[in-house]
Order: C-alpha cells, then sequence, then structure tokens
C-alpha cells in the first residue's frame, strides 16, 4: 500500500498550496467583528472556482500522500516533515478538514493584517497559522480560562504586552493591537528560547513549562521532551505544523526544531531571526537578498555604518557568504541601504579582492612555514 502511495505520488503534482473540496462553499468568515475586523472583511478575496470542483476526498487523499513524501525527501524548499509528527497531523487534517477549509475561504485579509504585522517585527510569515489554532481567527473567541481574541492571551500577560484590558476597554479583540502583542510576545519567546518549536510549545504552556521539560529531559529538541510537556501543548504544536502544511503544502523553519532547521535550510534562513533589533529598527529598515562574495567590511566602509551595528543587523553574516550557500537576506537602515544599492558592484568587486589577498596571505604563510620559497 505504502508503494502504491509512492507511485502516485510520481505522478501527481504538488502546488504550493492545497485544493479547496466543495464542502467550503457557503462558509462565512467570523462575526462579531470590531471595527479593524469590519475594515479587513471589507477586502475578502472569494475561493477559487476553478479548485470547488474537486472533491473533498480527492484532496484529503493528496495531502495524506504528499505528507508521506514530505517526512523522506521534503518540500521544494527542503525542509522535511519529522515522522514523529506524521500519524498526528493525518488524523488532525482528517477531523478537522471541514473547519480549515472554512478558515481558508474567509482567512485571506486577516492573514494579509497578521502577515504585515509580523514583518515588522522580522518574524517568519507562517507563524499566523497560530492564530489558526488558537482561536480560527475569530477576534471573539475565549477560551473557558479566560484567554480572549485572535491570538488567546490571558488578561495579565495581554496588559503586561501593554494592551488595554479593563471593564470597559479589552484591546485583545482588537485585530491589528492584539496582533502587534502577539507578535512581540513570539520575538521574546524565540529571543529567549532559540527555536521556534518551544516558542511555540511556550505560547500555550508559558516558558517555566518547557524550561523544566528542557531539564528533565536534558534535551532542547522538541521531539526527545515532548512527553515531559503537558499533552494539550505537546499537540498543539503538532497542530501548528499541521495546519501550515494544510495551508502551504511543505513546511518552513517554523515546523523545524533548530537542528532540523540548521541541516535543513541553506543560506540565511536560520540567522535572519537572530537579529536584534527594536521594533522602530525594523520598521526603519529596508532588506535586499544578496549573493556573491560580499564582506561586512567594505560593506560598513561604504555604508559608514560601525561594525556592531552591522552584525545586529546581520549575524553571521560573513559566515555565510563564505560558505557554498553564499546567499543572505541583507538588512540595513533605510539611509545605508541607499548607500549600499548606490555602491552595490564596486562592494563586491572589493569584497572578493580582499577575499582573494586573505587566501594569497594564507598561501604564503603556510608555504613559508613549510620551507618552500614564495615566488
Amino acid at each position: 500500500m505504502y508503494n502504491k502511495r509512492i507511485l502516485l505520488l510520481g505522478i501527481t503534482i504538488i502546488g504550493s498550496a492545497w485544493v479547496t473540496p466543495s464542502s467550503t462553499i457557503g462558509v462565512t468568515a467570523p462575526q462579531s467583528l470590531s471595527d479593524t475586523d469590519r475594515l479587513v472583511k471589507t477586502t475578502v478575496v472569494p475561493v477559487n472556482n476553478s479548485l470547488r470542483s474537486v472533491s473533498g476526498s480527492k484532496a484529503e487523499n493528496t495531502i495524506f500522500e504528499t505528507l508521506f513524501m514530505a517526512t523522506s525527501v521534503g518540500g521544494s524548499n527542503g525542509v522535511r516533515l519529522n515522522p514523529k509528527a506524521l500519524n498526528f497531523i493525518q488524523d488532525y487534517m482528517k477531523e478537522n478538514w471541514e473547519e480549515l477549509q472554512a478558515v481558508r475561504s474567509y482567512g485571506t485579509p486577516y492573514f494579509n493584517l497578521i502577515e504585515s504585522v509580523l514583518s515588522q517585527y522580522g518574524l517568519p510569515k507562517e507563524l499566523k497559522y497560530l492564530a489558526v489554532i488558537e482561536s480560527n481567527l475569530k477576534s471573539s473567541a475565549v477560551s473557558k480560562v479566560g484567554a480572549k481574541g485572535t491570538w488567546q492571551l490571558m488578561p495579565q500577560t495581554a496588559r503586561d504586552l501593554g494592551l488595554k484590558v479593563n471593564r470597559n476597554v479589552d484591546e485583545r479583540k482588537n485585530y491589528y493591537k492584539s496582533t502587534r502583542a502577539a507578535a512581540a510576545y513570539l520575538r521574546d519567546l524565540y529571543n529567549e528560547l532559540g527555536d521556534w518549536l518551544l516558542v511555540i510549545a511556550a505560547y500555550n504552556t508559558g516558558t517555566f513549562n518547557v524550561n523544566r521539560a528542557i531539564h528533565r529531559s536534558g534535551s532542547r529538541n522538541f521531539w526527545d521532551l515532548e512527553n515531559y510537556l503537558p499533552a494539550e501543548s505537546r499537540s498543539h504544536v503538532k497542530k501548528f505544523i499541521g495546519t501550515q502544511y494544510m495551508f502551504e503544502g511543505q513546511g518552513s523553519v517554523t515546523t523545524l526544531t533548530r537542528e532540523e532547521a540548521t541541516e535543513q535550510l541553506s543560506g540565511s534562513a536560520m540567522f535572519v531571526f537572530h537579529r536584534n533589533l527594536t521594533a522602530q529598527e525594523l520598521t526603519n529598515s529596508r532588506t535586499i537578498a544578496v549573493s556573491g562574495k560580499y564582506h561586512s567590511s567594505v560593506i560598513t566602509r561604504y555604508t559608514l555604518l560601525d561594525k556592531a551595528t552591522f552584525d545586529r543587523y546581520n549575524p553571521d553574516f560573513d559566515k555565510i557568504m563564505g560558505g557554498p550557500n553564499n546567499s543572505y537576506d541583507l538588512k540595513l537602515p533605510a539611509d545605508k541601504m541607499e548607500l549600499f544599492a548606490a555602491n552595490k558592484y564596486q562592494i563586491l568587486n572589493e569584497s572578493v579582492q580582499l577575499l582573494l589577498n586573505e587566501s594569497e596571505q594564507i598561501a604564503g604563510t603556510t608555504a613559508t612555514a613549510q620551507g618552500v620559497a614564495v615566488k
């Protein structure tokens, strides 16, 4: 049966998003909208009619077939699904198929708003799927323990993040403000834990329980310590992974442990989230993808930027650009990026020359040490 599944995969073209079954027709968006929600709702994009003719069972089969492939080959971005998550995610998708497709039918404008805020905080856009498993994107959602809003923030946590929560005002229901608060919280969690799966677990259960699981298991790998977490929290992480596969067709840095991400992702994908920048610095910065043998010392000279500041914006830049996968999402203050763009080719030429000179010096030193005359 497994070989038959793999054979079918050979003739199945997998797109970047899953097909939508006919059962989603007529699904409505979240109700009890705040002013921000109403603004977002006016831009709802209709579901692609060409996808409605595909039967739900066929779409589900396509997903399950692809999940098997994801555990071995991975997606187009090289990200693989951990086999320990496979059975859970299959069951989760089957049990929540119609509900997730309902979110797909009304989710586009909400996702657009969330992505915009996550970008301002320098966070991966795929974290938007956390709002799906928290509340199905509903700002009116309330849990039995008092968490409220799209991001299901507890009252004191919301206040700590700068939101107003009192008898008259509850900004947890404000889509934009609560999303900014959640983004700040996720950024702080990542700065503390350094691993996206642990961040998702901590969002659900708190850092105390995650750190206790790390201590008891002797590991910072989610798949090693998951059984030391509350059952709800380890399920929360797997639901997040499953939701992302449902919507994206593949995983990302946010569905991997730190070790998995280091192994599977190339270039700057693992390092860009270690930028130590304030919200204001992120807002006033610009990003450009660069490839080639650029060197930080040349860039800082042309952009009049000190090395310490450059390293905060671009951690491990020289390490990555000096390796085989020398591509990086270079981030600089807006005025410095203008200087970089104006001198891009001179910077590259001088960077290459610098590296050549360093190589010649190393070769000369080695030869001298070995008693070989250098001509």
